[in-house]
């Protein structure tokens, strides 16, 4: 399995395709609980502008992208009307002597393994390829997961990332989960 960071307009359509697939209103409410889902559909021009700024790391049998980890920088803070309200959280919740906001960090935005794929570790790679190439450029990676997404909630638990703080909107109790890129001094 090839894991890479990508921008490339086939790339981006294949991760679309499988974003669909996992999107709660295209899945049983059983298979949510069971497997997980995604919660943001994106356009392709919006993923594309995503992807230009940093690009997405996939993994890919062959052509296929098996999965994707989508990378959003805080220029994206007013892009998305769905995560306006978590970007502002960020401006209020303490972390390291400092609020989130203040931070340099980039927010994991939707990470997603193809159904047949699954339990095969991809999960944990993709989130170590982000480590390792972006931990020079930020301090910090930040997501939110719903907390009946059980089993993203320990998927990124087992990838490093620790729940600092929890909330609720929209009748969904949301964990905001945070890995650090680099040691703070």
């Amino acid at each position: 399995m090839l894991i890479e960071f990508t921008n490339s307009e086939t790339d981006l359509l294949r991760i679309l395709q499988l974003q669909q697939q996992n999107l709660p209103k295209n899945i049983s409410r059983q298979e949510a609980i069971e497997q997980g889902f995604v919660t943001v559909e994106h356009s392709f021009e919006l993923l594309k502008q995503l992807c230009d700024a940093e690009p997405a790391a996939v993994a890919k049998e062959g052509k296929k992208v098996v999965g994707y980890a989508l990378v959003m920088t805080k220029t994206f803070a007013d892009k998305i009307p769905v995560l306006f309200s978590m970007f502002e959280l960020f401006k209020t919740i303490p972390y390291q002597n400092k609020n989130l906001a203040d931070h340099n960090y980039f927010v994991m935005g939707q990470v997603c393994i193809d159904r047949a794929y699954r339990g095969m570790g991809l999960f944990d790679q993709l989130y170590a390829k982000l480590k390792t190439t972006l931990a020079p450029r930020y301090d910090l990676m930040i997501t939110e997961v719903a907390e009946r997404n059980v089993r993203s909630i320990k998927a990124h638990e087992r990838a490093g990332l620790k729940t600092i703080h929890t909330y609720a909107a929209d009748g969904e109790i949301w964990h905001v989960m945070v890995m650090e890129l680099r040691p703070f001094l």
